[in-house]
């Protein structure tokens, strides 16, 4: 038993020293809710390569309980993890197969439980029929979400606590906007590349999921963050496989192709001006960011890349054929006699 003030965790060696110590004396005065436990757990391995993984129920002690962990390897690696109530079986020195597997299931339940992202795939796909002219846009996005997810994942997005709500808000921003072009626009042309410049925002978002998650990546951060957009990739090719049938479906036996496009998208548009709307009044409670000499460095790294990839989408785009709207403005004739 320790009292509350003790600080001999701070270091392993503290810790160890302190577990096998002297116990409190006999006088000491303990409250109940002022005192701490400590316990020194040894289990034997057979070598120093062996795979250690833990499973943590301690969510049954409390309502709300967070296990932190310090992993200490034989070379002097050291890792900390900070597990939710019951996480499971962990690995702490997890392979690259091991990490792969987990983020890429992590990426597939993400696409499906992001509703802001499903209405997002969704106004991509309803002014379309078939999968053949979804696949450059659906791209576009996943490269565009890629780059921004593996360049947060090794600390290249703004640490600020405005960003996230920000990053919420343009999100719900980039779904209007589909919408609306939905409505306004009978044959959307070249999607792809508004798509691209959504996605890159979309990916920070997609990062924020995995700020919690990326501890359990143990060495192989790259890895799990290709297999957690390999994830995304998956789920999104699922909710095509369900939406576009759908979609089709509903416009050939309930209402006309484009009569549905505008009421679909007008309904999308509602419900994500709302979100706008709710994540607006959240960033507006932060202050105004101050201008530093490192925000500002890391602006224009941003701003670099972005007119280079600018350039790449121009490029590209003049080399690629426009494509109208499939099936729509298309007539068939027969030579008269």
């Amino acid at each position: 038993m320790s009292l509350d003030s003790d600080n001999s965790f701070a270091s392993y060696d503290k810790a160890l020293t302190h577990v096998i110590g002297s116990p409190l004396p006999p006088e000491t005065n303990m409250f109940w809710e002022q005192g701490k436990l400590d316990v020194l757990f040894e289990y034997p391995i057979q070598s120093e390569k062996s795979y250690i993984s833990m499973h943590a129920a301690f969510d049954r002690l409390a309502q709300h309980e967070i296990t932190t962990v310090q992993y200490l390897q034989p070379d002097g690696v050291s890792r900390v993890y900070e597990l939710q109530g019951d996480a499971g079986l962990v690995r702490l020195d997890p392979n690259w197969y091991h990490a792969a597997g987990l983020f890429v299931v992590a990426g597939f339940h993400h696409i499906l439980e992001g509703t802001d992202h499903l209405l997002f795939l969704f106004c991509l796909i309803i002014p379309f029929r078939r999968i053949s002219p979804l696949i450059p846009i659906v791209t576009a996005f996943t490269v565009a979400h890629s780059i921004t997810l593996i360049a947060s994942g090794y600390g290249f997005a703004p640490d600020v606590l405005w960003f996230a709500p920000l990053i919420e808000m343009l999100i719900a921003i980039s779904i209007v906007y589909m919408a609306l072009e939905n409505i306004v626009v009978e044959q959307p042309t070249r999607r792809w590349i508004i798509t691209f410049f959504f996605g890159l925002v979309h990916g920070f978002g997609f990062s924020f999921i995995l700020r919690n998650t990326l501890q359990f990546a143990g060495s192989h951060v790259l890895t799990s963050l290709l297999s957690f957009n390999v994830g995304v990739e998956i789920g999104q090719l699922f909710v095509l496989a369900l939406f576009v049938p759908a979609v089709n479906l509903l416009f050939r036996y309930v209402v006309a192709q484009r009569l549905g496009t505008i009421i679909l998208s007008a309904l999308v548009a509602h419900q994500a001006w709302h979100w706008t709307e709710d994540r607006f009044d959240i960033l507006k409670q932060f202050p105004w960011p101050t201008i530093t000499a490192g925000g500002l460095k890391s602006a224009l790294g941003w701003l670099i890349l972005l007119v280079a990839l600018a350039a790449v989408i121009w490029v590209v785009s003049l080399a690629t054929p426009r494509r109208g709207h499939p099936g729509v403005g298309k007539t068939t004739s027969s030579p008269a006699e």
